[in-house]
């Protein structure tokens, strides 16, 4: 199954040719200044207008939020709230600490908290912000420091939303109601965080140093003083200027590269879990063709045969991967690998498909963006079981364009649960009855896998989501592939604390 890797043919001798011609620097540990490099631009600094991965990492750096997710137990805890209290399943009073202070060194009071969540509430150019506080009804302030917030409903994760998107802005920063400029953060931020913007050069680098003034936060004091974040594109030139000293951190990189450079004893290449998985879903609810033969669950059940995921995890993958049986990450709350397994079995798959009604096999449009060689091998996988797989490997714009339109009948997707461990990350994006992504057609695995939210008992939760997943894998719903594995590549002189959920806290590196 192994498919040789163009880009290493390619890509490796370029940064081989660099190296060998150039004077290592190695200055970053020297001048306390740590490096790194996205392929994806800069824009905007204000992850409020954005949800790309990139942001997120920055965003830790420069930015706080009332709650704080604990890196190790996935627990949520207070950051810039002191304390808080359920008054009841539908009430939360938060009373806010008083020794933090804006990077321009004005005071986190109330107010900020409270204009903060009336602006993602009244915004209607937020929505993805807006989305995340759909179970907030209105944010009230009863006190210099304190908080009250009501819900719609009883929602078990509002906490968790709290942590992981909502982050505070000072008062009036966007203007007031009727009159919000959601612009006037993207260049210059005054943010909460344990580092503030010094430069900014849009498309090329940030430049952050550490905030003298951070409070004692849950994230602690950054060891290193500034963080240059540059945007450079092309993957051959991030790992040459790795290589000669410029940058001291490099994450996504493909696994044999990173396995070769880190060979070279140039840089240290590290192996990280992530929560990203991948899977198939399958048109079992007709919606791209009332009679097609994903329709029949002997038919599904046959692809999950088909696919050697153990190889494709072994061969292509590699890392910490591993083959998945459930809809959902092992190490998110609710996951349970309590489910009907399919072995890989070709021949089985075959029959199953005879027996199906289909004795010369069926066409299949499998739609990709992503992953090309594991989707080149699925492909192989179906085809070989008397499938005539056609794959669709396009950019993401036109798979989701074409699901929209109810034309995909089985794709190739991949989903991180934005750095969340908990199974309803997953299950309102892709089993709500309105999204285009569940293609079950079953209003059972909604109710079992939406119902979760309506409870604050966590064995409570556990059991719909036990039922949910056990539901979703036998009727064969979802092909899980595998959970993905992050490689980076660091200098030798830094320390870099792999994250259990993927996300890197970059505020957590320190020099050796």
């Amino acid at each position: 199954m192994k498919i040789p890797i163009s880009t290493i043919k390619f890509v490796l001798p370029l940064v081989f040719l660099i190296v060998s011609t150039a004077t290592p620097v190695f200055a970053s540990k020297k001048d306390d200044t740590m490096v790194i490099a996205f392929t994806r631009e800069i824009l905007n600094l204000d992850y409020m207008q954005t949800t790309k991965r990139e942001y997120i990492m920055l965003s830790d750096l420069i930015d706080e939020t009332l709650f704080h997710v604990d890196t190790e137990t996935f627990e949520i805890k207070p950051n810039l709230a002191k304390s808080y209290t359920y008054v009841d399943d539908k009430t939360i009073d938060v009373v806010l600490r008083e020794d933090v202070t804006f990077h321009d060194g004005s005071k986190l009071t109330a107010d900020d908290v409270y204009y903060t969540y009336q602006y993602v509430i009244e915004d209607n150019m937020n929505k993805p912000h807006k989305t995340t506080v759909r179970w907030l009804k209105s944010v009230e302030k009863t006190g210099d420091f304190t908080v009250r917030f009501t819900l719609k409903t009883n929602y078990p994760l509002a906490l968790r939303d709290m942590a992981r998107r909502i982050r505070i802005r000072q008062n009036n920063i966007y203007g007031t109601t009727g009159n919000y400029d959601k612009n006037t953060q993207t260049t210059s931020l005054n943010g909460l965080g344990p580092y503030k913007v010094v430069s900014f050069d849009p498309g090329k680098v940030v430049v952050l140093e550490r905030y003298e003034n951070y409070y004692d936060s849950p994230k602690g004091r950054p060891a290193i003083k500034r963080i240059k974040i540059r945007s450079i594109p092309d993957l051959g030139t991030q790992q040459a200027e790795l290589m000669t000293g410029n940058i001291d951190w490099l994450y996504n990189v493909p696994m044999d590269i990173a396995r070769n450079m880190g060979s070279t004893g140039r840089a240290a290449h590290l192996e990280g879990p992530s929560l990203r998985v991948g899977f198939i879903p399958l048109d079992a609810g007709g919606v791209s063709g009332k009679d097609n033969p994903l329709t029949k669950v002997e038919v599904r059940r046959a692809i999950i045969h088909a696919i050697d995921r153990q190889g494709i995890v072994e061969n292509l993958v590699g890392g910490t991967s591993e083959v998945i049986h459930a809809a959902c990450h092992p190490i998110q709350f609710g996951c349970t690998d309590d489910v009907a397994k399919y072995e890989y079995d070709p021949e089985k798959a075959k029959k199953m498909i005879v027996d199906a009604g289909y004795p010369n096999g069926f066409p299949l449009d499998f739609w990709a963006y992503r992953e090309q060689q594991v989707s080149e091998a699925i492909a192989s996988d179906l085809t070989k079981v008397g499938i005539d797989v056609n794959l669709r490997y396009s950019k993401l714009s036109a798979l989701n364009k074409a699901r929209r339109a109810r034309e995909i009948p089985a794709y190739f997707g991949t989903w991180a649960s934005g750095g969340t461990a908990d199974v309803a990350a997953i299950a309102n994006v892709h089993w709500s009855i309105d999204s285009d992504r569940n293609l079950s057609g079953d209003p059972k695995v909604t109710e079992l896998m939406l119902g979760a939210e309506n409870t604050n008992v966590p064995g409570e939760r556990e059991e719909f989501y036990r039922k949910g997943l056990q539901l979703i894998s036998d009727q064969a719903y979802w092909v899980p592939l595998y959970a993905f594995t992050a490689n980076y590549l660091t200098s030798k002189d830094l320390i870099f604390p792999i994250p259990k959920d993927g996300l890197p806290r970059l505020y957590s590196t320190s020099w050796k």
